[in-house]
């Protein structure tokens, strides 16, 4: 499970931006996911506790927002949802696209007291 590893990392850069922000409490640190990454949000979450374990980030919560996928069709340019229509163009049946969103893994922000 590489959740945690990357979880710990996110924790990190939190600390590092608080800290060079002169920010001392921080209530909830909000993260983007995408629905095609490779991270699992529940793993994120359920990692999030044991990361911040010990830290002065203990007590702060962990939102997760998820970003839907969407890719460009290679063959015509439409764009369209990868899952729904199981990779295949809706337009022109190509199964060759390019991902727009749904990759993401990022921390959108940072909410302090």
């Amino acid at each position: 499970m590489h959740e945690l590893s990357l979880v710990m990392e996110i924790v990190n850069r939190v600390d590092a931006i608080a800290k060079s922000n002169n920010v001392t409490e921080v209530d909830t640190i909000v993260l983007q996911i995408g629905e095609i990454a490779t991270v699992i949000p529940q793993f994120v979450q359920a990692c999030y506790p044991a990361a911040v374990d010990g830290t002065w980030l203990s007590d702060t919560k962990l939102k997760i927002e998820m970003i839907k996928a969407s890719v460009r069709c290679n063959n015509c340019a439409e764009v369209f949802d990868p899952i729904e229509y199981h990779g295949v163009c809706p337009a022109c049946a190509c199964k060759e696209h390019e991902v727009i969103t749904g990759r993401e893994f990022l921390i959108k922000e940072i909410v302090c007291y």
